[in-house]
């Protein structure tokens, strides 16, 4: 699917329609896409967008009808914003992982994708964690103007996992 799609869906809700028209301070702050590769029906799609003058964040998940959700900042740091304008489609960024994969002779197959589109460094980024087969994770880091990876790892599962053993 497209951004743009999921962009004007949230755009065209009932909910998000009121929301903007009560917030108008309001700006995106991030976005959180899941796309599962082996449940159809299970991909999620979230746009979350700061009030400054609240200090909160409110969360429109896509799959709930837009239903908003407050959230509150425990840090006390302030998001950046993000632009909506970005025209890419998801299929492309799954293809350029895959690549990426190949090249760095990753066999394993994309089961999950999650994106969290953030401002990053002043520019718009997808942070990546790309669920593989065999218990394995890929991060990567995507410039969404540039549609370059900028960061890529493979991890495996057990890597994130301390192993401690027990003394006896």
């Amino acid at each position: 699917m497209n951004f743009k799609f999921y962009a004007e869906k949230l755009k065209s809700s009932k909910n998000f329609k009121k929301f903007a028209r009560e917030n108008k301070e309001a700006f995106p702050c991030s976005c959180f896409f899941i796309i599962d590769k082996e449940e159809n029906g299970k991909d999620k799609q979230h746009f979350d967008f700061y009030i400054p003058s609240s200090k909160k964040i409110f969360s429109f998940p896509l799959e709930d009808g837009g239903e908003e959700t407050a959230l509150e900042l425990k840090d006390g740091k302030i998001p950046l914003r993000i632009s909506m304008n970005h025209d890419f489609d998801f299929k492309d960024i799954e293809q350029m992982i895959q690549t990426r994969m190949d090249e760095e002779k990753i066999t394993n197959k994309i089961q999950k994708m999650l994106f969290s589109l953030q401002n990053a460094d002043g520019k718009d980024m997808f942070i990546a964690t790309i669920f593989v087969t065999s218990f394995g994770l890929v991060n990567a880091v995507i410039d969404i103007d540039e549609m370059k990876i900028k960061d890529f790892k493979k991890k495996s599962f057990l890597d994130m996992m301390s192993i401690i053993k027990k003394d006896k």
